[in-house]
């Protein structure tokens, strides 16, 4: 099962050995990743990750990966990944671009196993930078290694506007990096146009999400700095938690009382939850004395965004968060 506390960058396990084959392809996307009929270009590729140069004899067909978030990228630019970190946990969490059941599975993020990648001979195998160097090295010596940041807090939509650009130039697909990036860009017009027509432009909102344990609620709040927060900042929105978000996601850590500092009573309450992982943590909080004196539950302004939108994910999850957020604070 995936937690909480350990979805938002990679995990730290131990190096499981299975061997698995599998045969790579490209894929149409699914239409609501953006789909697009461009044909791959070919020829030799050269592009520059956070480690230095990678360079490709022709554009990666075989891509293992050991993110979430740059798996969804690879299939809505037509990627099927053949080899993937957590097949189970990705299926879960980011269901806006999901891959096969069947897909083989390279062990958990972080620390893969090696033997699992090398007996798939991929073409490419792409990590963020969270995954330890040594590991990444190791990886090196049987494929070309392409690794990018989970995230950027100094600005999370350009960091992902570059990671779909960098995906696109390694596997031969720029035509449809470009369109993915495009709809997204109309979709955060229609966004704004949306809560305007609500009277909702610039609306006070906050975004959590949490877990349970031994009893207590913790939350992480995301800041403007994350990438949900960087979304609801194009869509002009007030994020009432605006500072405290570390460096790379943007989170803050939080915890019931510490919600007493939001002022605004104008203020709704967005949070992600997932039934595949303990399902809703406000349910912990129906009898906390706090909580319910809060001015967005007394106002019933406590909203829940569908389960499988990835909270680090690229233009697929980032158009499905605009519609909830949407959906939200006009509803």
């Amino acid at each position: 099962m995936v937690t909480r506390r350990a979805f938002a960058a990679t995990t730290a396990a131990a190096l499981t050995a299975v061997l698995l084959a599998a045969c790579g392809t490209t894929e149409e996307p699914a239409d609501e990743a953006g789909a697009g009929s461009a044909a791959p270009s070919s020829g030799p590729v050269e592009i520059t990750d956070e480690r230095g140069t990678v360079k490709l004899d022709a554009p990666a067909r075989n891509v293992v990966s050991l993110e979430w978030g740059l798996t969804e990228n690879l299939v809505a630019l037509g990627i099927k990944p053949v080899g993937q970190a957590d097949v189970k946990g990705y299926n879960a969490w980011d269901k806006s671009a999901p891959i096969d059941a069947s897909t083989p599975d390279v062990g958990t993020r972080g620390e893969p196993s090696l033997d699992a990648i090398a007996a798939l001979k991929p073409d490419l195998v792409v990590s963020v930078t969270d995954v330890p160097e040594n590991v990444l090295a190791q990886i090196a010596k049987t494929a070309p290694v392409l690794a990018l940041r989970g995230s950027d807090g100094s600005d999370p939509i350009g960091y992902m506007r570059k990671t779909v650009t960098t995906l696109a130039q390694a596997t031969g697909t720029t035509a449809q990096g470009e369109k993915l990036l495009a709809d997204f860009d109309a979709k955060v017009t229609s966004g704004k146009e949306a809560l305007a027509a609500a009277g909702k432009a610039g609306a006070p909102f906050v975004m959590t999400d949490g877990w349970v344990e031994s009893g207590n609620v913790s939350l992480r709040m995301y800041t403007p700095t994350s990438f949900f927060g960087g979304i609801a900042k194009e869509l002009g929105l007030e994020n009432q938690w605006p500072d405290g978000g570390d460096k790379d996601y943007g989170l803050a850590q939080n915890d019931v009382e510490g919600l007493t500092k939001i002022k605004n009573a104008e203020t709704t309450y967005i949070y992600v939850a997932n039934d595949a992982d303990g399902g809703d943590f406000t349910d912990n909080l129906k009898n906390n004395a706090v909580w319910k004196q809060l001015p967005f539950v007394k106002a019933n302004k406590v909203k829940r965004i569908p389960d499988g939108i990835w909270m680090f994910g690229g233009p697929a999850s980032a158009s499905k968060y605009i519609d909830a957020l949407t959906a939200a604070l006009t509803s």
